[in-house]
């Protein structure tokens, strides 16, 4: 009888051998955000450390799964990974520092609240927030759909804050969260020009700041 090997999964398919950061010793943590374009709530970061003895199937960039896909594999992966955690920017926090410096900041605090300390963090896009010396950082273009711990990571981060828009919806049922996310959609617009910025709103946002000053924004399109 043929001795059948079980394939060894390949958590990294779209990353060559020749362009990985790093090596077999290294503890490996995928980062990604949700959240960044949205009008309204705050931005999450997750970051996730896989277990090789556990692979979850379909794995992938968050946006290309249906809903129902990624409320699936979120539990899994919390159940599956050796370290997984959550940190979100608050709406005050990114019109404090900007959008970008936010995502950066949550990006790092789910990193810093893992149980299991990476030695490196591969970082979905192209930018890399500050983390602690002992952990190097490297960026990936695309990385959600290239690294399996990103795609976790992504996962992760989408469930969690569709989860919390949908929490914000039971405070503010007016605008429509559970519908649109807090995303610039026709019917959030229309919700916005209605009821004016409610309390998380990201006022630093040109829609939402057009609502506030309108003589020095213009006035939001219909």
């Amino acid at each position: 009888m043929r001795n059948m090997r079980k394939k060894a999964v390949d958590f990294y398919p779209g990353l060559p051998r020749k362009d990985r950061p790093f090596t077999l010793d290294d503890v490996v943590c995928g980062v990604d955000e949700a959240g960044r374009g949205p009008l309204a709530g705050p931005v999450f970061a997750a970051a996730v450390i896989l277990d090789p003895k556990r692979p979850i199937e379909g794995l992938r960039d968050s946006k290309k799964l249906t809903e129902a896909r990624r409320d699936e594999l979120a539990p899994l992966i919390k159940e599956h990974a050796l370290a997984w955690a959550i940190a979100e920017c608050s709406h005050a926090e990114i019109d404090t520092l900007n959008i970008l410096q936010a995502t950066m900041l949550a990006m790092r605090r789910a990193v810093e609240q893992l149980g299991t300390v990476p030695t490196i963090a591969l970082i979905d896009g192209n930018r890399c927030p500050p983390l602690a010396a002992h952990i190097r950082a490297h960026a990936v273009v695309e990385g959600d759909d290239k690294v399996h711990a990103i795609s976790a990571a992504s996962i992760l981060a989408k469930t969690a804050r569709d989860a919390a828009l949908v929490a914000l919806h039971a405070t503010y049922p007016q605008y429509a969260f559970d519908q649109h996310k807090g995303y610039s959609t026709a019917l959030h617009l229309a919700r916005l020009r209605e009821h004016g910025p409610s309390p998380v709103h990201r006022r630093s946002f040109a829609p939402v700041r057009a609502l506030i000053e309108p003589d020095l924004f213009g006035e939001l399109p219909a």
